[in-house]
């Protein structure tokens, strides 16, 4: 595995996120902004932060699997969220670990958060996009 997560003393330790990442590799993957649709584009959890996270999150599993990775191999992660505000955070959580648990990953990665008005199509809650290190 090229990523190794560190949390410096010197910083805050998150519960959800790690500080930053270390990634010694070969091959870099970007991953470009996954959104809530399935395999065959139909729209995931209406309205459902949570359910569009989960699916966003096995998106972004699948993606990084089909470049020869895993979850793992994750260096960084950029996530925006429609109307941000931090009562939001137990949804946002709440879906990544469900699609964490189901798919035998850690979410937790260096983390960019950015509220946003909007995002590509209007039923768009989040929207997230990855950077990979492989061997």
């Amino acid at each position: 595995m090229p990523v190794q997560l560190l949390n410096p003393s010197a910083l805050p330790q998150p519960e959800f996120y790690a500080q930053l990442s270390v990634s010694e590799g070969s091959r870099l993957v970007f991953i470009s902004g996954q959104v809530a649709r399935d395999a065959d584009g139909n729209p995931v959890g209406a309205g459902d932060l949570a359910a569009q996270a989960e699916q966003v999150y096995a998106n972004v599993h699948a993606a990084v699997t089909a470049a020869g990775g895993s979850f793992a191999d994750i260096a960084k992660l950029t996530v925006y969220v429609v109307d941000w505000e931090p009562g939001k955070v137990a949804q946002l959580g709440e879906g990544a670990m469900r699609a964490a648990q189901r798919l035998g990953f850690d979410f937790v990665r260096p983390i960019t958060l950015l509220g946003v008005s909007a995002l590509g199509e209007p039923d768009l809650l989040i929207e997230v996009e990855a950077v990979a290190v492989l061997p």
